[in-house]
């Protein structure tokens, strides 16, 4: 823990003393001690939702409007932030983009600007109903007043690495995108649930869309599955973005995510917020 000393010789000066001073901030061994016995948790009662772009928004009024009548009567009984994804529109920036050469930073910056015209719809269809559109700034301290006094708060899932973000470690596309975005908040912020929103039960071993129709019967489903395993297993596709599987497993706060169908059981979005296993729960592995 960090004290106030007075420097020998010097009247009424102080200087802080810390366990971190002349350290380098790289040893591993020092980095273990920084280890906290218990995190602190802003907003423990907010539940993340982060709907898919192409899964569901890209789908029009009959996939959309179906999940916000769900929304609508879960706020009465659950917080909720909704995180929005970017979808088919982000694909073909990206797609642009990498014909002309652009680095992943920039491909960063050029997908977060479809995710956040998602949430500008979405908090346009739920205005009437406490819709509000927000950043990634100061608002997000402000979450629970805005579920408090009956808003739900929508924003854009793209995390704001921009020019920051990682180089892919295959390609060039942002490893860190929409999916990423809503995992890294509701970690930081200690919420209650993360809930991704899909448009299949859950987790396969392969993606259930590609190939033929009975396919799908053959395929293994993961009802629950550590994220080491899921690392371990090294599958060609995933439902979710690869790197939340290193995430969660040192994640602080969260110990789970669940993936749900929600184009096709809108109603399974309530009874995953009351705690039910309704999708593929990925956890921490401990």
């Amino acid at each position: 823990m960090a004290k106030l000393v007075k420097e020998k010789g010097q009247k009424g000066r102080l200087h802080i003393k810390t366990p971190l001073m002349g350290e380098s901030l790289v040893s591993k061994e020092f980095l273990k001690t920084t280890e906290a016995n218990e995190y602190f948790r802003m907003q423990p009662e907010i539940n993340v939702l982060k709907i898919g772009g192409q899964s569901i928004i890209d789908r029009g009024a009959k996939a959309v409007l179906p999940i916000l009548d769900v929304l609508i009567q879960a706020k009465e009984k659950h917080k909720i932030l909704l995180m929005t994804g970017g979808g088919t529109r982000a694909r073909h920036v990206y797609s642009i983009g990498v014909d002309l050469g652009m680095p992943t930073g920039v491909l960063s910056k050029l997908g977060d600007k479809v995710s956040w015209q998602n949430a500008e719809m979405l908090s346009v269809l739920l205005s009437k109903h406490g819709g509000v559109k927000i950043g990634h700034g100061d608002n997000l301290e402000q979450l629970t007043m805005f579920c408090q006094l009956g808003y739900i708060p929508i924003t854009y899932g793209i995390p704001p690495y921009g020019y920051f973000e990682h180089p892919a470690e295959i390609g060039s596309i942002p490893p860190h995108r929409t999916d990423c975005g809503a995992f890294l908040l509701a970690e930081n912020i200690g919420a209650r649930s993360l809930l991704y929103l899909k448009d299949e039960k859950g987790l396969f071993d392969r993606d259930p869309k590609k190939g033929k129709k009975n396919d799908k019967a053959k395929m293994k489903f993961y009802d629950r599955i550590s994220a080491r395993e899921l690392i371990d297993l090294d599958l060609d596709d995933l439902i979710v973005e690869r790197p939340i599987l290193p995430l969660l497993q040192r994640a602080k706060c969260l110990k789970e995510l669940q993936i749900i169908d929600a184009l096709n059981h809108p109603e399974h979005i309530l009874a995953a917020l009351d705690g039910e296993h309704v999708g593929t729960i990925i956890y921490k592995d401990e």
